[in-house]
């Protein structure tokens, strides 16, 4: 069996930034086990598995550890393979997810996502978050993922936390975010629930992100930056339940997958 294989750079205008995800499309689902170990074999924050399904797509997305309900830059991925490696000739593909109907339509040279919003709720400041970090927030959050609202940018572009406490707070992960000079918001996401220390751009993390903000600073549409090592620039629009997000995706490799009638995959 050989599979296509895709590796794109989203949230990146140019490669080696933003977010790599692999896209697999498929003719069919591949057993679970499979799909997990060629996500564990191409070791990125997520691989992306599609198959037609009616006018559109049905997505799912492995880390490299687990499959996981809702991921934004490997569908930002998908939609770019469809757009401009397979022939889809529409303005916008329609996916079904875990999380529900997802798109992503032509916006110029770029993208842009319409996930349903998660409005994260304030919750009481966990003790191992201070200790991962060494440093009291100012507010605390909680949707799929605790949310982290700390005074200043530089806390945030400093942060290293200690990864293996995160680890034991039983949740996806950790979004760290605060007001910026130059964007409206920074943010960085560690994901060690998923296997994941840190995510380089995560659209997802914008989901509960771009409802806080938009209440905060009483905006709907907001520039933001997560500032992890790579990088990537998003533009957050809340929607009534749903936030629009746009960015830019490059492709840098393709190839093909071979898995083995033992059932491993050879790149």
């Amino acid at each position: 069996m050989k599979i296509d294989i895709y590796q794109i750079d989203a949230f990146a205008k140019r490669a080696f930034e933003g977010n790599p995800a692999a896209v697999c499309p498929l003719t069919a689902w591949l057993p679970d086990e499979l799909m997990q170990s060629i996500a564990a074999e191409n070791n990125l924050s997520e691989t992306a598995f599609f198959v037609a399904e009616g006018p559109g797509y049905a997505i799912r997305w492995f880390t490299p550890a687990a499959e996981v309900d809702l991921c934004g830059h490997a569908t930002l991925a998908s939609a770019y393979v469809l757009f401009n490696c397979l022939g889809f000739h529409g303005d916008r593909v329609d996916f079904t997810s875990k999380s529900g109907p997802l798109s992503v339509s032509r916006d110029g040279d770029g993208l842009v996502m319409d996930f349903p919003a998660q409005p994260p709720r304030p919750c009481a400041i966990p003790p191992e978050i201070v200790e991962a970090f060494g440093v009291t927030p100012a507010e605390c959050l909680k949707h799929d993922d605790y949310l982290i609202i700390f005074d200043d940018e530089e806390t945030v572009l400093r942060a290293d936390p200690a990864i293996d406490i995160l680890g034991r707070l039983g949740c996806r992960g950790v979004i760290i975010s605060a007001a910026s000079q130059e964007y409206d918001f920074v943010s960085r996401f560690f994901a060690p629930g998923v296997g994941i220390p840190e995510d380089p751009v995560t659209g997802s993390a914008h989901t509960q992100l771009t409802p806080y903000w938009a209440g905060r600073l009483g905006n709907q549409h907001l520039r933001a930056r997560q500032v992890s090592a790579r990088g990537g620039e998003l533009n957050c629009t809340l929607h009534g339940e749903r936030v629009l997000i746009a960015g830019h995706a490059i492709k840098y490799l393709q190839g093909v997958v071979e898995v083995s009638s033992c059932g491993h995959p050879q790149v």
